[in-house]
């Protein structure tokens, strides 16, 4: 028998057609049926065909059915279908714990982008009026350059009034998202801050994705340039990604900084599980996690 959206084909021919909530067909007996796209579109979820002996249905098996009429009702039908199970789909997806979360973060990094080009071109345009201010753009911080530059005033200084403004929302978007990680993920949170947690996830694509990577794909997260680099061109691998920001690693000695990155890599690996499948901390795999983080660290 092949299962389809519209009714059921057995090997002598006959079709059954779908059978709705609270109602029954006699065995053998075929019926028309009238369901509505929201039924068909249930039984379809439910549908799990073995692709070794499947063949695609065709329209004429849905007239026979009594679903359809012709080609073009059977079209019109099946897309009404489809768009309600993957509105579904969606909805169950906006659902997720860790999507609000997703465009936190990658609002953040936006800011930061924003942030840096609009430092960069502010400054070389308050050199063009001021050329004494070569001598002093390079040395200084991103902060004290904008100071400078707002304090003169004119259209370069509301430039950096703006990116001082950014500035403002980037702090407080900050908390929001490792207060946010926090909940969404204990464990992850607890490894690495809840800032660096949520990038994880946002590189990887969401919570789901993070806990089904290994620990080498999350240990070079973020590292893409350098791993592609190193593919074409033999240079030395990379040891680390996004999870350079944590001061486990970017404080680390040089010599076994590459360790504690894997060490955290493999440790984070398991935190995703965790936060994935169970959403809690596990203050016991933290306190052993930790301990063997700071064994790593230990030159010897």
């Amino acid at each position: 028998m092949q299962r389809y959206w519209f009714g059921d084909i057995y090997e002598d021919g006959r079709c059954v057609p779908p059978v709705l909530s609270g109602e029954s067909h006699p065995s053998g007996v075929e019926q028309p049926a009238e369901p509505d796209a929201a039924a068909l579109a249930e039984r379809l979820a439910t549908l799990r065909t073995d692709m070794t002996h499947y063949s695609p249905p065709d329209w004429s098996l849905a007239v026979k059915c009594g679903l359809v009429r012709d080609r073009e009702e059977y079209i019109s039908r099946l897309r009404e279908v489809c768009f309600l199970v993957a509105g579904k789909k969606i909805a169950e997806h906006y659902q997720s714990r860790d999507v609000g979360l997703l465009q936190m973060v990658r609002m953040l990094d936006e800011i930061d982008h924003v942030m840096n080009l609009l430092t960069e071109r502010a400054g070389d345009w308050y050199q063009v009026t001021h050329p004494g201010f070569s001598r002093k753009y390079r040395p200084q911080s991103a902060g004290k350059m904008l100071t400078l530059i707002k304090r003169d005033g004119g259209l370069p200084g509301r430039v950096a009034a703006e990116v001082a403004r950014l500035s403002d929302l980037r702090k407080a978007l900050m908390r929001e998202v490792s207060l946010e990680a926090d909940a969404v993920l204990p464990n992850c949170s607890a490894l690495v801050g809840g800032v660096v947690a949520a990038r994880l996830i946002s590189r990887a694509g969401g919570l789901a994705d993070l806990a089904r990577m290994p620990a080498s794909t999350v240990q070079v997260l973020g590292a893409g340039s350098s791993l592609f680099s190193h593919l074409r061109s033999g240079t030395p691998p990379p040891k680390h990604g996004i999870i350079f920001q944590h001061r486990r690693v970017h404080n680390a000695p040089k010599a076994v900084r590459g360790r504690v990155a894997r060490v955290l890599a493999a440790k984070l690996s398991i935190a995703a599980r965790l936060d994935y499948y169970r959403g809690v901390s596990d203050p016991g795999f933290l306190r052993d996690a930790q301990a063997r983080i700071d064994e790593a660290g230990v030159v010897v």
